[in-house]
């Protein structure tokens, strides 16, 4: 019996991880069911329910630049009632596993339907699928209503609701503060403890993160480590924390900054091929996992993963555990490989200050404004615990305040000072990937 269709989300690491995890859409019982996050969400289909889907093959207007993260960049799948009302829409490049390593809409329209997985899902359910390619197009509708079918936010709901409730009641308190002239010394406390929260919660949050990674059941069939070749610019990092993981429902790579991008084994959407590239005079160049249509779903630098001595026991063990249909093509005149955009590609960073920023805890959307807010809230509450030193409240703020700063200073000199004197410089030719995993 051949297994339902289920989307897997777009790549994700730290508290993202959740969703690799966690978070699929399929059809089930006549229904498309959403499980994201400990919840389940179904919209029926058919009468009374989802009846069509258009897809809108389009880019939002403000969606011109770059950024692969961006909302609605990938365009997204409609689902109307036979009125033609939205019940349900699809964001695409949530669904899409390589979409952080692509820039935004490198795959589009038809190729992009099967490689999420939606048109077989849709098919699956007996939902007609029909394509627009503009947004003002008829069928496409408003937009407008219905639920949203993502895997859910990257970061907990706690996170979020910490940090806001935190941040209204700092940014109260450090507007009364700016503008009087006499300020009571609780109310510098509360700015203290109120910008406190920032630093803390985000400890928090890798303290969760880290609990649940450990409590995590996943049956893993085998792991291929790279085995890279003298002269690459492999690094102990890289050696440790990259890995290519055959499990029993998916095939995960995973890069030296923890991110994980999962692919069915299994389903229309699956990767289905595992592909040895040749260049002109036969010498093995890379590899390619290919999924529906042929499509190039990632590529596996051959001196970077089996170059080594142990590669070919490591190619050996690729093609065995995962099942893959294997063959070799051989590339034609001066043909350059891998072809355009493809994960794969950058997974070793091309400086050691690189890979410290790719490995560094994730950051919310607002990336380095967000840090650069909390350390400018804790330095405003210590110097203004010194304006108040005569009150009791005085010195319990300057402490909160120089606390939270020492609490986001730790964590990154440490993760600087370890990736400069150990992670991040050349491995030793002796090294094997046993000793830097360790």
């Amino acid at each position: 019996m051949t297994e339902a269709p289920a989307l897997r989300p777009a790549a994700g690491r730290g508290p993202g991880l959740e969703r690799c995890h966690g978070s699929r859409l399929s059809a089930e019982d006549g229904a498309l069911v959403l499980r994201a996050r400990g919840r389940t969400r179904r919209v029926p289909v058919g009468d009374g329910g989802v009846a069509r889907a258009v897809f809108v093959d389009a880019a939002p207007a403000d969606a011109g630049r770059d950024e692969p993260g961006r909302p609605g960049a990938w365009g997204e799948v409609r689902l109307q009632d036979r009125g033609g009302t939205q019940v349900a829409r699809i964001p695409l490049g949530e669904w899409l596993p390589e979409a952080p390593a692509l820039p935004q809409r490198a795959v589009q329209g038809e190729q992009l339907l099967e490689r999420t997985g939606v048109a077989g899902l849709l098919k699956a359910a007996g939902v007609p699928l029909h394509v627009a390619r503009d947004r003002n197009d008829p069928r496409a509708g408003s937009g407008k209503g219905g639920v949203s079918l993502g895997p859910g936010p990257a970061f907990p709901l706690w996170y979020w609701c910490v940090r806001g409730a935190a941040g209204t009641l700092w940014f109260s308190a450090f507007t009364v503060v700016v503008f009087s002239d006499t300020v009571p010394g609780w109310l510098v406390l509360l700015l203290a403890l109120t910008a406190l929260c920032g630093p803390v919660t985000r400890l928090a949050l890798r303290a969760w993160t880290r609990l649940r990674a450990g409590r995590r059941r996943i049956t893993v069939v085998e792991r291929v480590a790279p085995d890279p070749a003298a002269g690459t610019g492999a690094t102990v990092r890289f050696l440790r924390d990259t890995e290519l993981r055959v499990q029993d429902r998916d095939l995960v790579l995973r890069d030296l900054g923890g991110q994980e991008y999962w692919f069915a084994r299994s389903g229309p959407h699956a990767v289905t091929r595992l592909v040895k590239v040749l260049d002109g005079t036969g010498r093995p160049v890379g590899a390619e996992l290919r999924g529906p249509g042929e499509q190039v779903r990632a590529v596996l630098p051959w001196d970077l993963w089996f170059g080594g001595a142990g590669g070919a026991d490591g190619w050996s063990r690729l093609c065995g555990a995962s099942g893959l249909a294997v063959s070799e093509r051989r590339l034609s005149g001066k043909r350059t490989w891998p072809k355009g955009p493809v994960l794969g590609t950058g997974l070793l960073p091309r400086t050691g200050r690189d890979a410290r920023r790719t490995a560094r805890f994730p950051g919310t959307a607002a990336g380095v404004s967000s840090t650069a807010v909390m350390a400018f809230g804790n330095l405003f509450s210590v110097i203004q615990g010194v304006r108040v030193a005569d009150t009791a409240a005085g010195p319990a703020a300057v402490a909160a305040g120089a606390l939270g700063l020492v609490l986001q200073a730790v964590p990154y000199a440490v993760h600087e000072m370890r990736g400069r004197l150990v992670l991040d410089r050349p491995a030793a030719e002796r090294t094997t990937n046993e000793e830097a995993r360790r």
